[in-house]
């Protein structure tokens, strides 16, 4: 039974799954690494990424994260295309953990836990039709592209506000839909959205639809909630800030989370609450959510797992 004890599994595969294999991989760790169902994760939905350095010219997600796949294959990671549905991990120091890919079961000394967030939509059948074509969830990845244009940023908490101030000194004007008659965000950042200038706040208003050629975005479709009039924004891009989802569900009975279902970690390390369970990447970062971020935190956990292993022996 020895033999099929794993020394690293690694669950997910965006930026974070995939640095904390490679960093693994060259530890001598021989990981494995479960995919989930979105193999390479949030990123694969980007169309451009301009901002992970190495890369001048900028690459699309989808081909960033074959890349970072075929560096951690390099030093053979192995790589399964299933998603794990179930664990059970130990209290103990040295204990082992279990991991179920359906009725597979994965037996492992340490576990790096990378299953990302999902972005949470309105659920509207334009937000995928328009998907990489004008519709975002996140404007520090995509605003770039707006420079100089109008979008529309949907919601009313601190993430609608912070993306909406942010587009603003890159877009020519920002609106902002709000489906209440108020902002759920902190005073702060409803002073911020204020003293903007090129950001208009339409209260009671929600997004119904979005038209455009080409798969590419033109206007958005709004609703007036209280009045029931529709009417039509011209805009380039639309960017849907209602939160995000960290995937932890079949973590949550065993893994200490915040209030939103993040993992929480030891400050300045991976580390969970419990032995040789580590956490990287957007599952436990729900302030910077950016590849490169989730990539260095890839790193902590490799090394953190490297070293809770080696103290073992």
């Amino acid at each position: 039974m020895e033999d099929h004890i794993l020394d690293c599994v690694i669950v997910g595969s965006g930026p974070s799954g995939f640095t904390a294999a490679i960093y693994a991989a060259r530890a001598d760790l021989k990981p494995e690494l479960y995919t989930g169902l979105e193999p390479g994760g949030q990123l694969t939905t980007t169309t451009e990424v301009d901002n992970f350095p190495g890369y001048p010219n900028g690459i699309t997600g989808p081909e960033m994260m074959m890349d970072l796949q075929k560096q951690a294959e390099r030093f053979e990671t192995k790589v399964h295309y299933e998603m794990i549905t179930k664990a059970e991990f130990s209290q103990e120091v040295g204990g082992i953990h279990k991991l179920w890919a359906g009725k597979k079961e994965i037996l492992a000394k340490s576990v790096i836990i990378s299953t990302g967030a999902t972005a949470k939509y309105l659920g509207l059948d334009d937000e995928k039709k328009y998907s990489g074509g004008g519709v975002s969830a996140c404007a520090t990845c995509d605003g770039f592209f707006y420079r100089g244009k109008d979008v529309v940023v949907v919601g009313a908490g601190d993430t609608a506000a912070e993306e909406a101030t942010y587009l603003a000194k890159l877009c020519n004007k920002v609106t902002m839909l709000v489906r209440k008659d108020h902002f759920r965000a902190s005073k702060a950042m409803i002073h911020r959205v204020s003293n903007t200038a090129n950001i208009e706040v339409k209260f009671n208003h929600e997004l119904t639809g979005i038209e455009g050629e080409n798969s590419l975005v033109e206007r958005a479709v709004v609703i007036n909630n209280q009045t029931q009039e529709t009417s039509e924004i011209d805009v380039h891009g639309i960017f849907i800030a209602i939160g995000h989802k960290p995937n932890t569900d079949i973590f949550k009975d065993q893994i200490t989370l915040d209030e939103n279902g993040y993992i929480k970690t030891i400050p300045g390390s991976s580390k969970t609450n419990l032995p040789g369970v580590f956490a990287a990447g957007d599952v436990q970062d729900s302030h910077y959510r950016q590849a490169i971020t989730a990539a260095g935190s890839g790193c902590m956990a490799a090394m953190d797992a490297e070293k809770y292993l080696g103290e073992l022996h």
